[in-house]
């Protein structure tokens, strides 16, 4: 009678990342690029100027980045749902034009800022509507608004800038909060604006059933009416929150300059979509992040930073945030090809 020797175990050879894992792993690293070419920014900038770090430079980018980080806010909801708006540049001079001439008409500030936020959403829900009912591209209904708001924002104002604004108003823009009063380190209270709405827009779309309907209408239309998602109401809505956040932005901007300038906020609209998609949020709608637009929004700010700490003009810096939308773009889409949803 023989008996069968147990088989010896073999331990030479380490065991391999599944391959499962390893794409898990290598999407999760191409879906968050961007956190990656932040540091690196940060550690570039630190490079070139040692007071890249200090707390009042942080204190100033958060600042300077506040306008178009509460616009791109409002564009993550667009762009969520496949849409894109092209109007928040001018809607954003004209709320800041709109702010300026009632309060310089002895209109109360705390009539003046809720009458310029709701002319804001009321401009943002037309904008939705047309898109949803009249069945046109939004690109080419908030392409007209771009133009009709900035001709607008000119005839309010005969094409000048507007002052002569309240201290209380003006004051509101540019104050600090002592947030460490012993040690004198303030904080901008546009930068915390900014921190706060973002914190708002992330707990809505993670954790109320609007923010799945608003992902869910972007995923796939079709998909999301048959499962009783009220499509055009959804589209409607991110439509107004962008509209509404866009004329915010324009009087907190208003209130910085201490003046309402009918030509501010040109180009906004690249800033914002530049930091949306950069951030993670893909252009055909579905997936991404408001807290990754915040960080590339931050990002932008840094590169410009460096850009100014190099010498670059103006000129360069537009070329460079173009060439950066076009390279997010294609990083998604092959990100998207990768994880098979294209």
């Amino acid at each position: 009678m023989t008996i069968a020797s147990n088989p010896t175990p073999v331990f030479d050879k380490p065991v391999a990342l599944a391959p499962s894992r390893r794409s898990a792993v290598l999407e999760w690293v191409m879906r968050y690029n961007f956190v990656f070419i932040f540091l690196f920014a940060v550690v570039v900038a630190t490079f070139l100027s040692d007071d890249f770090l200090t707390f009042g430079n942080i204190a100033n980018l958060f600042q300077q980045g506040a306008i178009v980080g509460i616009v791109a806010i409002g564009m993550t909801f667009v762009i969520l749902t496949a849409n894109i708006d092209l109007s928040v540049g001018s809607l954003c001079a004209f709320g800041g034009i709109l702010v300026a001439v009632l309060l310089q008409n002895q209109v109360s500030g705390w009539l003046a800022v809720p009458a310029t936020l709701l002319v804001g959403l009321a401009i943002g829900t037309l904008m939705g509507s047309l898109t949803v009912f009249g069945k046109v591209p939004s690109f080419i209904i908030t392409l007209a608004g771009l133009v009709s708001l900035r001709g607008a924002t000119f005839l309010a104002s005969d094409g000048a800038p507007i002052g002569g604004l309240p201290a209380s108003f003006t004051g509101f823009g540019s104050s600090m909060i002592d947030i460490l009063p012993s040690a004198g380190i303030a904080f901008p209270v546009l930068g915390l604006i900014f921190i706060a709405i973002t914190v708002i827009a992330w707990l809505v779309l993670r954790y109320t059933v609007f923010g799945e309907y608003v992902l869910a209408t972007g995923g796939n239309l079709e998909a999301a009416r048959l499962s009783g998602v009220p499509v055009r109401a959804v589209t409607i809505a991110v439509f107004a929150i962008c509209g509404g956040l866009a004329a915010f932005a324009g009087l907190l901007m208003t209130s910085r300059l201490h003046v309402g300038q009918p030509t501010a906020a040109q180009g906004l609209e690249l800033d914002a979509i530049a930091a949306v998609v950069l951030g993670g949020t893909s252009l055909f709608g579905g997936r991404g992040s408001v807290v990754g637009t915040a960080v590339a929004v931050m990002l932008l700010q840094v590169l410009r930073n460096i850009f100014n700490l190099l010498g670059l003009g103006s000129f360069y810096q537009m070329a460079i945030t173009g060439v950066i939308i076009v390279l997010a773009i294609l990083l998604n889409r092959l990100i998207d090809h990768y994880a098979g949803r294209t």
